[in-house]
């Protein structure tokens, strides 16, 4: 006997479109709540750019001594507490008495390298000696800081993130690039973080060759309070342990 099903097109099409909008939908609260890492490795390794709460100002010094005791002091005149440093070892060997002014605001810390090394560019034994030459400088300098790091110009790979977790580091990265060293005006500093979210990570410069970021930064930090954000260090947003995840080639 032959069964013969005649299905109307037009409800076809309606129960494909709820099934497709269930689908998306459980997808989208999946990758809400599980705990997954930014750049990773299929192995491992893992470089964080964003996590779930609050925002974190991030600041690279790398040469000079003007413009990160004016951040320093923008900071603390707007009871920011909760920001990160990374702090290049050579810098913070020639600039100990500014290292301390971080340490003493309670500012977190972490290292960029000792050189202004592109760590795509070297090996794997010049990577490790960089870092490792800027941990020693560190704890002969007595800096509380924590195992975080960033790589110097940005640019690394799974090498460099391997090579981080061997020594107990993790690598930061940033959602959010204000791009101010390229002196784009304060206006469109402020403008690029406009858009910032709970779990955004900014990535601004306090080395003197951002001559416009003391002037943005007070506007930064009255957007981002006006959105009701709560300002934290990026170990703590690491400590959430959610954050999203990206392919290191």
């Amino acid at each position: 006997m032959n069964y013969f099903f005649v299905i109307n097109g037009k409800r076809l099409k309606n129960f494909v479109t709820i099934v497709l909008t269930a689908l998306v939908t459980a997808w989208f609260l999946y990758i809400q709540n599980v705990p997954i890492a930014t750049f990773s490795t299929d192995d491992g390794p893992k470089a964080f750019f964003k996590g779930k709460e609050g925002i974190a100002l991030t600041f690279n010094i790398s040469w000079g001594d003007e413009i990160a005791e004016k951040i320093i002091a923008i900071l603390e005149k707007h009871k920011i507490k909760d920001a990160t440093f990374f702090l290049s070892g050579s810098w913070a060997e020639s600039h100990p008495h500014i290292v301390e002014k971080i340490s003493k605001a309670s500012f977190e810390i972490g290292l960029l390298g000792y050189n202004y090394l592109d760590y795509e560019e070297i090996k794997d034994e010049e990577i490790r000696k960089d870092l490792l030459k800027a941990e020693e400088v560190f704890q002969k300098l007595g800096i509380h800081y924590k195992k975080i790091v960033r790589a110097p110009n940005g640019h690394y790979d799974k090498r460099f993130l391997k090579i981080a977790e061997q020594h107990g580091f993790t690598v930061i990265h940033w959602s959010i690039n204000t791009n101010d060293w390229k002196h784009p005006g304060v206006n469109a500093i402020v403008k690029s973080i406009e858009s910032a979210q709970k779990g955004d990570i900014i990535l601004l410069h306090a080395s003197d060759s951002a001559i416009q970021t003391a002037a943005a930064l007070p506007k930064i930090i009255d957007t981002l309070q006006n959105k009701t954000a709560k300002f934290v260090t990026v170990t703590e947003m690491l400590a959430e342990g959610k954050v999203n995840t990206k392919e290191v080639h």
